[in-house]
């Protein structure tokens, strides 16, 4: 290798490495929080109480009751999945069904929704309102503890907490030293996310793993696949001047 060559390699690799050494930096510090913490806790499990199971003796109608009564108000093109759940004590149908509709482009895309029926009776019942959805959430989360805020979301930006998860959802948040945050879909009727400090912590350093600052999901993102371009060049230009290092000096302690 030329003198010249040797320089631009060197000067290259570490320009590279103070550019890429805060981002490894930050990959590193990501790794040990994930390898190192209990994936219960981030996820709040350990907060969360067995759900109650409903008595074998109930006597429940057929959820084509609940579908027939369901055509009669709207639109079914299919059924996606049909569910027995105790809400509040009660056995209740779960139904989720789905509706395509066409759009100028002639694609169809899938609109999904979900309903809740008494299944004792098969009478359709609405959403949970807040009061269920607090006692819902209370009712999940152990140990006991009071109510600080609710909120109801028909949107989240989509690097909130809840992002990609059901809608419209109840945000109940809890006064408890972990924060947690309950969040209760009220046309599922039932508890789908706990998000609490560590959860948060985790979400934050997964952002900066991913390198995607606004969805935080995207792990084919460009800049990542940017930086692992770069990252590959510096390791496999360090390995160069290290070979070529060893040669120079070998070859001076030859003469």
């Amino acid at each position: 290798m030329s003198r010249s060559t040797h320089y631009y390699v060197r000067k290259s690799h570490r320009f590279l490495g103070l550019l890429l050494g805060i981002q490894f930096l930050l990959w590193t510090a990501g790794g040990l929080y994930f390898s190192w913490s209990n994936m219960q806790e981030i996820r709040g499990d350990v907060n969360r109480k067995q759900p109650s199971w409903l008595s074998p003796d109930i006597s429940v109608v057929s959820p084509s009751v609940v579908l027939q009564s369901l055509k009669k108000r709207r639109k079914v093109d299919s059924v996606l999945s049909v569910r027995l759940l105790d809400v509040l004590g009660k056995p209740t149908w779960q139904i989720r069904t789905g509706i395509y509709q066409e759009h100028l482009n002639g694609t169809r895309k899938l609109y999904q929704y979900a309903h809740l029926a008494d299944a004792e009776t098969g009478e359709l019942r609405g959403p949970l309102t807040r009061e269920e959805a607090i006692v819902l959430a209370t009712q999940q989360f152990s140990p006991t503890a009071k109510v600080k805020n609710v909120q109801y979301f028909t949107t989240v930006p989509t690097d909130h907490e809840y992002r990609e998860n059901t809608l419209p959802a109840y945000a109940i948040e809890l006064d408890h030293p972990s924060r947690t945050c309950v969040y209760v879909a009220a046309e599922m009727g039932e508890v789908t996310k706990f998000r609490n400090d560590k959860w948060r912590v985790f979400d934050f350093l997964w952002m900066l793993h991913t390198m995607d600052y606004q969805g935080r999901d995207h792990i084919g993102n460009l800049l990542l696949r940017i930086f692992s371009i770069f990252g590959m060049i510096t390791i496999f230009s360090g390995f160069l001047l290290f070979y070529y290092s060893n040669r120079s000096r070998n070859k001076r302690r030859y003469r």
